[in-house]
């Protein structure tokens, strides 16, 4: 499968949908099953605030992972992304209630390079602060 997008048909500052993904406890767990991550701070809250955090939260990885998706989902090939590399600036809390927490993210093509792909710079937030920083992932188009 290739990226479903053309390079000559993206232009720098091409703004990706935003989307926004939902994360409760009960994905927490699910994502702990997959990935074998079981530390006590993504599900335990006594535990989690013993070490300073204001509650449980979400993992890295997992966050890391939802903001990927406005790429791939963007570019229509997950096998199109190249490169990709965030900062955790922030933990993305999430309270113990049916509603759990909210992660939105936002891309832009900042840069086309010269090998047919693109950078494009994300942005994602949970609770009014930024929980990624240097978002970047660069994309070879079709």
């Amino acid at each position: 499968m290739t990226a479903k997008i053309a390079y000559s048909d993206v232009e720098v500052g091409t703004e990706l949908p935003a989307q926004t993904f939902s994360v409760t406890r009960a994905t927490l767990v699910q994502y702990a099953g997959a990935s074998g991550d079981f530390n006590p701070i993504h599900w335990n809250e006594r535990f989690a605030k013993e070490v300073g955090l204001p509650d449980v939260i979400a993992h890295g990885m997992f966050t890391m992972a939802e903001a990927i998706r406005v790429v791939t989902d963007w570019v229509g090939d997950p096998g199109a992304v190249v490169e990709y590399g965030v900062r955790f600036t922030k933990p993305v809390v999430v309270p113990d209630d049916d509603k759990g927490a909210l992660i939105e993210v936002a891309g832009k093509v900042a840069a086309k390079l010269d090998d047919g792909t693109v950078r494009v710079d994300l942005t994602a937030t949970s609770g009014g602060q930024k929980v990624l920083g240097m978002a970047r992932a660069v994309v070879r188009l079709g």
